[in-house]
């Protein structure tokens, strides 16, 4: 990809231009959000029209932290999504060199770029960044496979982990120079609610607080993720499920041909004979998936809902 190119899932609208339908009629596969959100209470009113207060930003902290297991020398803090978080993350530390094992999230990449890193794939850079586990191949790290042992800042992005939990690196948000991203809106299907978490050295977490300023949460926000983290019984029951879906939906595709690859039991990834032919074929059934300008054999879907499956398995007979 060319520098600061963004590749993402979604884009339903250029889909629905090319092959035609309506939103509300066509299947997203393309991204790797849990097709079964995590469901809303009503909100208080003051949630909607009062500024966030402090007690319930410290109430959705000490949510996160439980649920994560933060270790108690490092700080977490909120945002209004992961995506705010990485666009803070090269500010953390003097630029220099970063090495981001590729392919993975594009996201990271540019947001270095943007801040004026130099990529690099040596193992003495001055930063890394590595996503826990891989999007979009599921690739998982350890502590000994890290790039660089000796990096000013290690970003561990773990936004797809809470399907697995006890493969978390969370323990090294303890460490210095270390931080964690965790993605709210991926397990609990809400990511139009635009929450993300950072866990890690406190002396970058509060360097970035003061960048965020105040209020970098919604009230909704803060009410709806401080009910869904302390939810420990739905998490383990849609961990289950998503693992159930996810063979599944690797069983379909291989017998229609495809190869397993990886991915995670949000999204899978799928090795194929041609991938925009295979993206074509779907979208005539009006289902989106997604491809890789980087990989013309790579196919990558997301779960369907459990309303959407007979026209996903209709469409890959």
């Amino acid at each position: 990809m060319t520098k600061n190119q963004r590749d993402h899932g979604g884009g339903l609208d250029s889909a629905i231009a090319r092959f035609g339908g309506t939103r509300i009629g066509w299947i997203d596969l393309s991204t790797g959000i849990n097709p079964h959100p995590y469901l809303l209470s009503r909100l208080p009113p003051d949630a909607w029209t009062a500024l966030p207060d402090k007690a319930a930003e410290a109430d959705l902290i000490a949510a996160a932290r439980q649920f994560w297991r933060i270790p108690d020398n490092a700080h977490i803090i909120a945002a209004s999504g992961a995506s705010a978080l990485i666009a803070q993350l090269p500010r953390l530390v003097p630029r220099g060199s970063v090495t981001i094992p590729a392919p993975t999230y594009n996201e990271h990449a540019a947001a270095f770029e943007a801040g004026g890193w130099d990529l690099t794939e040596d193992n003495s850079a001055d930063a890394q960044v590595v996503v826990h586990p891989n999007n979009p191949d599921g690739k998982l790290w350890t502590p000994d496979t890290l790039p660089t042992r000796d990096a000013t800042l290690t970003v561990i992005d773990e936004s797809f982990c809470d399907v697995s939990p006890s493969l978390s690196l969370i323990v090294r948000a303890g460490h210095p120079g270390t931080v964690v991203l965790k993605s709210f809106g991926k397990f609990w299907g809400l990511a139009g609610l635009r929450l993300g978490f950072l866990a890690g050295d406190p002396a970058l977490i509060l360097q970035l607080g003061d960048a965020l300023g105040p209020w970098a949460v919604s009230g909704p926000a803060l009410h709806v993720g401080t009910q869904a983290l302390r939810d420990q019984d739905w998490a383990q029951t849609t961990r289950q499920r998503l693992a159930e879906d996810a063979a599944r939906l690797d069983a379909r595709m291989q017998i229609a041909g495809a190869k397993v690859l990886g991915g995670t039991t949000l999204f899978r990834l799928y090795q194929v004979d041609d991938a925009a032919r295979w993206q074509t074929r779907l979208a005539r059934h009006q289902i989106w998936s997604r491809i890789f300008p980087y990989a013309p054999n790579w196919l990558r879907l997301g779960l369907p809902h459990t309303l959407h499956w007979p026209r996903v398995e209709a469409a890959l007979a």
